[in-house]
């Protein structure tokens, strides 16, 4: 396990770069909803001869929140599967994961890599924890993922968003199961500003990454840098 290490910094510091740092983050979730929009078809990245990769976008995302890292992967060989059937990623769960594996199954996909954000990282987990096809997952990358839950899912006004709470029953099944941890790269920001437990997950591959945010983060370079060493 690795974590990069952030030097601390005086409080009023810590203030001020982790509000600029939440202002880019929602610019960057702005701007990416308007990219889903746009044009483009998951069709379009289905081609290619390298390892398969599978997209799990967060909650009430679509897969094109991460195109901009699906077209870097797709020049690189990959043929990038979208899970259309996910939409928004709003089910719970456990009915977005048979989602998922009901793909695999349908396209006969094996030694995948899945690329996950947020929720996505749960339900690539579950899949991989409690789903007959999760042996045939190589490996994931789930980017801030709140693998241990998120204490302010309990104010949040859906139960889409409440069900990340520790004590939610599927929250607390995935982290019983820790047999699948070291087929997962859990990569996340210095600061997350919907994650304050952070997204470090024992026994798996842990990357902190120098800058902050939620979203802005699948931007980094070590983010496609993890994806690659997964997948090559």
């Amino acid at each position: 396990m690795t974590t990069d290490a952030v030097s601390p910094v005086p409080g009023w510091r810590t203030l001020a770069r982790d509000a600029v740092w939440w202002a880019q983050d929602y610019a960057y979730a702005a701007a990416a909803q308007v990219r889903a929009v746009g044009p483009g078809h998951p069709d379009d990245f289905a081609s290619g001869q390298g390892r398969p990769l599978v997209l799990l976008p967060g909650i009430y995302e679509t897969w094109r929140f991460l195109e901009p890292l699906a077209r870097v992967l797709h020049d690189r060989g990959h043929p990038i599967h979208v899970v259309t059937g996910l939409g928004s990623n709003r089910r719970p769960i456990v009915e977005s994961a048979a989602v998922a594996a009901a793909l695999l199954r349908e396209r006969d996909l094996h030694d995948v890599v899945l690329v996950a954000h947020s929720k996505g990282g749960l339900v690539g987990k579950h899949l991989m924890a409690f789903d007959p096809v999760g042996t045939r997952v190589r490996a994931m990358v789930a980017v801030a993922t709140p693998f241990g839950g998120s204490r302010y899912s309990r104010l949040m006004p859906t139960p889409s968003l409440r069900a990340f709470r520790s004590g939610d029953a599927t929250m607390r099944a995935l982290a019983a199961s820790a047999d699948v941890n070291s087929r997962i790269v859990s990569v996340f920001g210095a600061f997350d500003p919907h994650i304050p437990e952070g997204s470090e997950l024992a026994g798996a591959r842990n990357v902190r990454l120098d800058g902050g945010g939620h979203f802005r983060v699948l931007a980094d370079p070590r983010v496609i840098a993890e994806v690659i060493r997964a997948a090559e």
